[in-house]
């Protein structure tokens, strides 16, 4: 059995788990990151960088990459389905605030890639594909990973390890944390499409949330493709859901000629609004996925997995560079990330989901009144701007360090 030291451990090489990596072998600590695919996953969930995240990736250098690799939104819309009705909001207000007005629309896997391959630039860090996390060990003082390859089985000791696994993470079941909250009834299927729906349909921006009562939808634009978000009903076996019959009958309904447009990928998601018990037990902390999911409309989830990288790197490194208090940074982490995912993270993305699904009546009749007084109050506008952007979170949370 091989054997390996290091002081941070790492499950995962996603966006996160990736981002965590750098952070700490950047400033010295010693890493093994763990990934068990073969490479970082081609994963087109995530897709948006919020200005926020921008800004911590351009320390890194990494943000004028992910721009070169993505598209510039500046503009996002609440639309009306049945109507055409555009309720528009412009970053460019905000640009006072941040360096990056705008959001950066570009697939997740661009990133883990990046930093994947800076990571085993560095002295003192490892990168290890296609190594599954079998089993957790705490001590008092350190931690022991027993990590699966596919020759053998990996002995990994660690001062700490983050659990950065994902949403079916192993080392949360390993730790037996609770994982509270819901999942949402309804499947939800995206569809991905070189079809220039911006020739189909008028005044269509690169994000788009459209209200309708029968078939919402969220309609992104990577550079390559739209993603076409739409729920669907959980009685529907998948293989109808991801048959040409569906692919038809969505697009028929978009734009016309259905049976015409071709798709590149068709993906089924179940979406889930939890969060960890706790984000911190004894040496192992989770972060991203791993500690909190939600529902995609807004963005919020990889960015928000981010900046749990950022916090808790951060303490991290003043821990073995500095000396700090490791008892105080880790509580510090925890109280703050999971302040932050509840009170903004969680609240957010759940009234976003609200204001499409219900697509019409007297409830959804209200919403859209008050986001029209939004848009057409500068104030208000502004203060929606900041928080739908999460620069008003980071802010909240800056301020309470």
């Amino acid at each position: 059995m091989k054997e390996i030291r290091t002081q941070v451990a790492i499950a995962g090489a996603g966006p996160v788990g990736t981002v965590a990596a750098y952070c700490l072998a950047s400033q010295g600590v010693d890493v093994v990151l763990l990934e068990e695919g073969a490479d970082c996953a081609l994963d087109l969930r995530a897709s948006t960088f919020h200005p926020p995240t921008l800004e911590m990736l351009d320390e890194f250098g990494i943000t004028r990459r992910l721009i070169e690799k993505g598209l510039k939104a500046p503009v996002y819309h609440f639309r009306e389905r049945r109507t055409g009705e555009v309720i528009d909001f412009d970053m460019a207000e905000i640009a006072d605030a941040t360096r990056y007005p705008y959001r950066v629309q570009c697939e997740q896997y661009h990133l883990s890639r990046m930093l994947s391959e800076l990571v085993r630039e560095q002295d003192g860090a490892e990168v290890l594909f296609g190594h599954r996390v079998a089993a957790i060990e705490q001590g008092p003082d350190e931690v022991t990973i027993h990590a699966e390859g596919p020759l053998s089985i990996m002995k990994i000791t660690a001062d700490y390890l983050i659990g950065a696994d994902g949403a079916n993470s192993t080392v949360r079941k390993w730790l037996g944390t609770e994982f509270h909250g819901f999942t949402y009834p309804e499947k939800f299927l995206c569809f991905t499409t070189t079809e220039p729906l911006e020739e189909h349909i008028s005044n269509l921006c690169h994000v788009n949330y459209v209200s309708d009562p029968a078939e919402w939808m969220v309609l992104l634009r990577v550079p390559s493709l739209w993603r076409v978000l739409v729920p669907a009903d959980m009685d529907t076996p998948d293989e109808e859901l991801l048959a040409d019959a569906k692919k038809a009958d969505v697009f028929d309904r978009l734009i016309g000629r259905g049976q015409e447009v071709e798709t590149h990928h068709r993906t089924i998601y179940r979406v889930h609004q939890r969060v960890a018990k706790s984000f911190l037990d004894g040496r192992v902390a989770l972060i991203g996925d791993a500690a909190h999911l939600n529902n995609p409309i807004g963005g919020f989830g990889m960015n928000s997995g981010i900046h749990d990288a950022f916090n808790l790197a951060g303490r991290l490194v003043r821990v073995f560079g500095e000396g700090a208090d490791a008892d105080h940074e880790l509580s510090a982490f925890e109280r703050q990330r999971r302040t932050t995912t509840h009170e903004f993270i969680q609240a957010q993305t759940i009234r976003n989901m609200e204001y499409l699904k219900e697509g019409e009546g007297q409830l959804h009749a209200r919403r859209k009144a008050e986001m029209e007084a939004i848009r057409a109050d500068p104030e208000k506008r502004r203060e929606f701007l900041l928080r739908q952007s999460m620069i008003e979170c980071v802010e909240r949370e800056r301020m309470a360090a």
